[in-house]
């Protein structure tokens, strides 16, 4: 069964707004080794527009640094599925939209043969976690206290503790710690 992995960038503090801290090469080329074992990642609608289409414009213009260009080109070579209630329509050949079973529709994914499958963003993969959907975590910790803005996992509700098994750590140039974690 295809793996259902959870990568988020995260401050010291818990907090998970991508614009009180600043990414680095480092934190491109995390990001997009991660993905190199990935073929379909799945966002909720304001994920989805954060990351479409700012970063498959990078990929054809190769508008960015050598790091940030890299990991363009890998996000756009890369189906995507959308999670939306609101959305209707996509003008994308690389995005499938689903409005709702998502449990059945995420559960029939992960039984098709293929490389694992990638999720970001706090709503919908909080409801994939309380729905036991992922397998794996990936935390990167950036060496900033931003003191407000968006927490970690505050939206999910888990009827117990999820207990993860601490699998892998990387201290990054930046400062940065990269934290793998697989469900016990």
């Amino acid at each position: 069964m295809r793996k259902l992995i959870y990568g988020i960038n995260v401050s010291l503090d818990g907090c998970c707004d991508h614009t009180k801290f600043s990414g680095g090469d480092d934190i491109h080329d995390y990001f997009r080794e991660l993905m190199l074992d990935v073929d379909l990642i799945i966002y909720g609608r304001k994920t989805y527009e954060l990351m479409v289409p700012f970063w498959p414009q990078v990929a054809h213009a190769q508008s960015m640094n050598k790091s940030a260009n890299a990991f363009a080109s890998t996000f756009a070579s890369i189906k995507r599925l959308l999670v939306s209630r609101t959305i209707n329509q996509i003008d994308d050949e690389y995005t499938t939209l689903i409005k709702d079973n998502l449990q059945e529709e995420i559960l029939k994914l992960k039984q098709q043969p293929g490389k694992s499958i990638s999720t970001g963003g706090i709503e919908l993969p909080a409801r994939l976690i309380e729905l036991g959907l992922v397998d794996e975590f990936h935390i990167l910790v950036h060496p900033v206290i931003v003191g407000e803005g968006r927490r970690l996992f505050t939206e999910m509700h888990l009827p117990e503790n999820l207990g993860l098994n601490l699998t892998a750590t990387k201290t990054l140039p930046s400062g940065c710690i990269a934290l793998r974690y697989e469900k016990a």
